[in-house]
């Protein structure tokens, strides 16, 4: 079978897709060594029709996802961006969080940790408690005021699963298009 048209590839992903297992990526913060802090997390995506979607990250203390740290919902557009190289049929797909992006501490030391870093406009972080950081300034994730958040990525589909793009080693976010992925990340499953 050829690849999907890039009209039958946005059919196709309708839906539901989540994380297999709990999954690690590097982050941009480092360790007293150097090394790369590790950051465990879990994807809940939605493609919805107009080529919006919403994604529900958990992030955990630990490589087993018993220990969750906080939730973050994020929710705006895809923009299509023409082929990727990394395999037939993968697409340049730039998601902006341009409807809404909250904030959800699930653990009472990272509610302390906000409580001391993103104070200006937020009420008392509190367990359990949404905030919403949408158009606003939060130093933890290098949000700035009146900004959405970008990442310019991939998706390729391929055996039922949901290919995005894999972190870059080095911590780099996807903010340009210099950044954008060049492999394939572990895959969503259909839910």
């Amino acid at each position: 079978m050829g690849a999907l048209s890039i009209n039958e590839l946005k059919q196709t992903l309708l839906g539901e897709w989540s994380s297999i297992a709990p999954e690690v990526r590097p982050s941009a913060a480092k360790n007293p060594d150097g090394t790369l802090k590790p950051f465990y997390l879990t994807r809940d995506f939605a493609v919805l029709p107009n080529d919006e979607f919403t994604l529900t990250i958990v992030n955990f203390a630990d490589p087993y996802g018993k220990v969750p740290l906080a939730r973050i919902a994020i929710k705006g557009h895809m923009e299509w961006r023409g082929e990727h190289p990394i395999a037939p049929g993968a697409q340049k797909v730039d998601f902006t969080a341009d409807t809404a992006y909250e904030v959800t501490p699930l653990l009472a030391g990272f509610a302390d940790v906000l409580n001391k870093v993103a104070t200006d406009g937020y009420d008392a972080w509190e367990v359990g408690k949404a905030q919403s950081i949408f158009g606003k300034t939060f130093v933890p994730f290098g949000l700035v005021a009146g900004e959405n958040f970008k990442e310019f990525d991939l998706v390729y589909l391929s055996h039922d699963l949901l290919f995005w793009g894999a972190r870059n080693i080095d911590g780099r976010g996807f903010d340009t298009e210099e950044n954008r992925p060049t492999n394939l990340q572990i895959p969503l499953a259909r839910k």
